[in-house]
């Protein structure tokens, strides 16, 4: 006997895809914002935390608006080239969106921008899969600042431990993690247990942009890139 349609069952835990509409939003909201504030911003990133992110963005919550998302969508909002640019000139923004990057648009000094994004930066645990950057070894002996509790734990993160008299005891030298290669669950675990902060959430600033000039701060970079469209 075929299954009646009416009893199918309904996921409600099914999410729409963000679509043109969500995309529309973001794009009419960085021209209001270019029209509204005075210099226009890309920044890379390295590391990000959603939650010092909206600590650092605090500092510009008067005068300025931040936008990640799309490097496309964000293109797409500046114009991709001299042909299609909301103003002239802007389009060589839009050429530094590339990667890791978002947008700042806003009426703050250039200076004082500078110097905020400058001072920043402050370190973190690493997450699984990142790359170490430097390589972290344990000698063979106690270890005396984990207790005799977490000694299982330990083992089952791959370490040769062992109890010695109420003391937890490393059988022989084991590398928690290597520098230049991704981290492994386990390792990040032990990581956090040690106490060791091996990521450190930067923000950069690549260029800006204003209706008088345009400006690139990252060495390296060749103006002639994105002076064509």
């Amino acid at each position: 006997m075929p299954k009646s349609k009416r009893d199918r069952p309904v996921t409600l835990s099914k999410t729409k895809k963000k679509g043109r509409e969500h995309k529309e939003t973001i794009v009419n909201g960085i021209r209001e914002a270019v029209e509204k504030y005075s210099s226009v911003y890309v920044f890379s990133f390295e590391n990000m935390r959603n939650i010092k992110f909206k600590e650092f963005r605090q500092q510009f919550r008067h005068n300025g608006r931040f936008f990640l998302g799309s490097n496309k969508v964000m293109q797409v909002a500046l114009g991709r080239s001299a042909s299609d640019e909301m103003h002239p000139g802007i389009f060589k923004v839009s050429k530094m969106l590339r990667g890791d990057a978002g947008l700042l648009v806003t009426d703050m000094p250039k200076e004082e921008v500078e110097s905020l994004f400058n001072a920043y930066e402050d370190s973190d645990f690493s997450r699984t899969g990142s790359t170490a950057v430097e390589t972290v070894e344990l000698k063979e002996g106690p270890l005396e600042q984990f207790t005799h509790e977490m000694e299982p734990f330990l083992r089952k993160q791959g370490m040769p431990v062992r109890l010695n008299k109420g003391t937890v005891e490393l059988l022989s030298d084991f590398v928690v993690c290597q520098e230049g290669k991704p981290l492994s669950p386990e390792s990040s675990r032990i990581l956090r247990l040690l106490g060791i902060k091996l990521a450190t959430f930067k923000l950069n600033l690549v260029c800006r942009w204003s209706p008088s000039d345009f400006e690139l701060y990252r060495e390296g970079l060749d103006l002639s890139d994105v002076e064509t469209s």
